[in-house]
């Protein structure tokens, strides 16, 4: 009888307290409320332990949300008599991206930034009518003296994925451009020191193509470098694995499935081909998102 009677402990309380109130629609909300799992707390036994839990999706509330549509440009240049047909996949000619941004604003897109979308797949935070991301690989010149001018042009902002390696060389950036671009709102994220395949890396290759790359971009910045885009589009389980573990919030893949236990780094983009109309890119987007 004095079993039954004994108190429960505080810790339990506190948990069964945080657990009520997650089953409870948040009255300031018009949004469903999503699936929730609870992580693991310190041991409250511990001498001076907190208790500390922290809520986060399942991931296969994070795969469930509709994805947003996220396209990748590479080069913007008109084509030369020397380019293949291979290389004019990823050269998309001046006029054909400008005519792209025009179609996207005049269809009422709104471009987001990796934290809205970030938060959105986290927690189905909401986010402009018709949301759209728009990124850029490999350091081009071209993204910042037409790309960013275009885009500027309807207000859109995007995401800019640099390999340092390229930094301050003909037809690349210089590091006062990608300071501008942060200046001006733009998202600076990684794509490695020299643009090689993150599935043979072994650990001196993860400090020499991420980590030094990702401090050096934090010097010219003077921002966190929060984001990261595979080289190729190509990674493994174990690649998503160590970009989390370096303190990446989340990476972009290109057009493959995306894996189950890391949704938020193998996240989605659509290449846009150099031969596209803007009748195909919205063919393609709506098909793909």
């Amino acid at each position: 009888m004095k079993n039954l009677l004994k108190k429960p402990k505080p810790y339990l309380v506190l948990i069964l307290s945080i657990l009520a109130l997650l089953s409870f629609p948040n009255c300031n909300s018009n949004s469903t409320i999503a699936p929730l799992e609870v992580a693991a707390v310190t041991n409250p036994v511990a001498a001076n332990a907190s208790l500390v839990s922290i809520v986060i999706p399942k991931a296969s509330v994070i795969l469930n949300r509709p994805q947003i549509p996220i396209l990748c440009y590479h080069q913007i240049r008109n084509w030369t008599p020397t380019d293949s047909k291979r290389a004019k996949d990823y050269i998309v000619p001046v006029n054909n991206f400008r005519e792209q941004m025009k179609a996207l604003a005049d269809d009422g897109y709104h471009t987001i930034l990796p934290d809205q979308l970030y938060n959105y797949l986290l927690t189905g935070s909401g986010l402009p009518p018709k949301p759209i991301m728009i990124t850029f690989d490999d350091t081009r010149m071209e993204q910042y003296t037409i790309g960013s001018e275009e885009m500027n042009k309807y207000g859109f902002k995007g995401v800019f994925f640099i390999m340092t390696v390229a930094l301050d060389k003909p037809g690349y950036m210089t590091r006062e451009d990608v300071k501008q671009l942060a200046d001006e709102g733009e998202i600076i994220g990684s794509h490695t020191w020299d643009h090689s395949n993150v599935k043979k890396y072994d650990l001196q290759d993860w400090i020499k193509q991420v980590d030094r790359p990702s401090q050096e971009l934090e010097k010219i910045t003077g921002k966190p470098i929060k984001y990261f885009a595979y080289p190729f589009g190509l990674w493994d389980k174990k690649a998503a694995a160590e970009i989390k573990q370096r303190g990446f919030t989340a990476a972009f893949q290109l057009s493959e499935k995306r894996d189950m236990d890391y949704p938020l780094y193998t996240i989605r983009r659509m290449i846009v081909p150099g031969e596209w109309s803007v009748a195909t890119l919205r063919r393609v987007m709506s098909q793909d998102f």
